[in-house]
């Protein structure tokens, strides 16, 4: 048994058992009164270390798929909302509400129970990282914004009420003083519609994300926000709590994992979100010094291309395009030999000399490599880590050109590289709407000319990889990384679980199952 890191948390307990059986008998309604949760209460109840697998990893396949869609579709558009729907259909998790005369059924109490359940366990497992929290949240908001779009305003009202979510409703005097206002702020509001709609005085600090798409009327520190968006509001309160219950679980990693049962499983877990993490070396040495200018032209997504640029007219990156850039090199093959080389020679053309670049920089270069300090082997910075952490100051070129760059000079920029007009203007319409990554996939399909990337983009290393293929007319059908299949199916091992470590588990969900299987 072990506790799920909040104070308030119950336990709950796992047996090595395989049969799972749906928990009809004696069930909790009161658990369950909507589809949508905040995961406020943990569970607590007994579960067997295969549905607890399960859970898992049905879960992450969910997210995974969430992720996917996010970078492939815009977000709210009909046919994410189709790909969403039809996959949480698949995998049984509950978007809308199934309650009858007779209350909730058999199959939607269990559908609740396992999005309950299952969103602890991976909670647990997505802890342990800044990196890993920060994916997490991003997928559990796609999904909570997806589902309470899918309620009935009668029902969200219930639900708002029922978790404590309050806000200040302006009067009908007000509402019609301001209706040309509320009108004007939101192009989809009409007289009538206003007339119809239910507003919220809300701080415009908690609808940041409003205000900066202008679609609410702002006066005096205060947002008018209509019904139809209060979503956004919603959101940031269950961002705000599950952020918290985050950093709460990770304080109590230690006595979950003091558990030989539950850490090698937790561990896999958490390694299962990203795919490729282009950290390994296999290519190391495959790239020359003097292959970087033509590829930078060719294969680099636009955030590498610009720190190259920077870096080859004034011999000189700050720290953060050091690092995005210096790891992003790392990723595409360059060993630490090579780095070294590269930087050095960089730096001496401007106004850093050998002496001072050894004294300097030569250490952070080996620190990325793993060399140095404590021999953390650096992984390059995915898409989300430079779009959401460490935003470029003046003097910096570090960041996502699409979410950090001024739009008309975003445009320049693109001219400058021979992107038609058209394109360009697709590019800007999408980073309007705050599509960064798909973005950055129309730029790839303009630059190298194909009208579909064929892949979700979410990572500037795998740009790149995807770029050498079609480039090199090596490309194949990419698939999509899967989270491995429940381990359900996999026969037990007759060996003991005493006599194999935790060392020992490789990375796949089936040969986990294998070990716990075993009493």
């Amino acid at each position: 048994m072990f506790f799920f890191g909040n104070t308030s948390f119950k336990k709950m307990e796992f047996r090595s058992w395989k049969r799972h059986t749906k928990l009809t008998k004696g069930r909790k309604e009161e658990l369950y009164p909507y589809s949508l949760q905040f995961y406020q209460q943990p569970p607590a109840e007994n579960i067997s270390l295969v549905e607890f697998e399960t859970l898992a990893v049905e879960r992450l396949k969910l997210l995974k798929t969430i992720e996917n869609l996010g970078v492939s579709f815009l977000k709210g558009s009909d046919k994410y909302k189709e790909k969403l729907e039809t996959e949480l259909r698949k995998l049984k998790f509950p978007y809308r509400d199934c309650v009858g005369d007779d209350g909730l059924n058999d199959d939607g109490y269990d559908q609740r129970r396992k999005d309950h359940i299952s969103h602890f366990i991976v909670r647990l497992a997505y802890c342990q990282s800044e990196d890993l929290r920060r994916w997490f949240i991003q997928q559990e908001m796609d999904l909570f914004r997806f589902r309470f779009g899918e309620m009935k305003n009668e029902t969200i009202q219930q639900f708002l009420s029922y978790n404590n979510l309050t806000y200040q409703t302006i009067s009908k005097d007000e509402k019609n003083l301001h209706a040309n206002d509320f009108r004007d702020s939101s192009f989809a509001l009409s007289t009538t519609k206003v007339e119809e709609q239910e507003f919220f005085k809300v701080h415009f600090q908690d609808a940041l994300d409003l205000v900066r798409a202008r679609k609410v009327f702002l006066q005096s520190g205060f947002v008018y926000v209509p019904f139809q968006e209060i979503v956004v509001i919603v959101l940031n309160d269950f961002r705000a709590k599950l952020s918290k219950a985050l950093a709460l679980s990770a304080r109590s990693l230690p006595v979950v994992q003091s558990d030989e049962r539950l850490q090698p499983l937790l561990n896999h877990l958490s390694h299962s979100y990203l795919g490729q993490d282009y950290s390994t070396q296999r290519n190391a040495g495959k790239i020359s010094l003097e292959q970087i200018d033509a590829l930078s032209t060719k294969s680099f997504p636009l955030c590498m291309r610009q720190l190259h640029k920077e870096l080859r007219d004034n011999h000189h990156l700050r720290h953060g395009g050091r690092m995005q850039y210096g790891l992003f090199l790392k990723g595409i093959g360059l060993t630490l030999d090579q780095a070294l080389q590269f930087w050095k020679s960089e730096f001496n053309k401007g106004k850093v000399d050998s002496e001072k670049f050894d004294k300097s920089y030569a250490y952070n270069v080996r620190h990325s490599y793993g060399k140095e300090g404590k021999r953390t082997d650096y992984t390059p910075y995915s898409c989300m880590k430079i779009i959401l952490t460490n935003p470029p100051s003046q003097g910096d070129y570090h960041g996502c050109p699409f979410r950090h760059s001024d739009p008309e000079l975003l445009k320049q920029k693109l001219q400058s590289y021979k992107i038609p007009p058209t394109g360009i203007n697709q590019i800007l319409e999408l980073v309007k709407g705050m599509h960064y990554q798909l973005a950055c996939q129309k730029y790839f399909e303009l630059t190298h000319n194909v009208d579909d990337c064929g892949f979700s983009l979410n990572h500037p290393n795998q740009y790149f990889v995807e770029s050498q293929k079609l480039l090199t007319g090596g490309r194949d059908v990419k698939k999509e990384s899967n989270i491995p299949e429940s381990s359900q199916t996999k026969a037990s091992s007759q060996k003991s679980a005493s006599m194999v470590s935790s060392s020992n588990i490789t990375n796949s969900a089936e040969d986990l199952e294998e070990f716990f299987s075993e009493d």
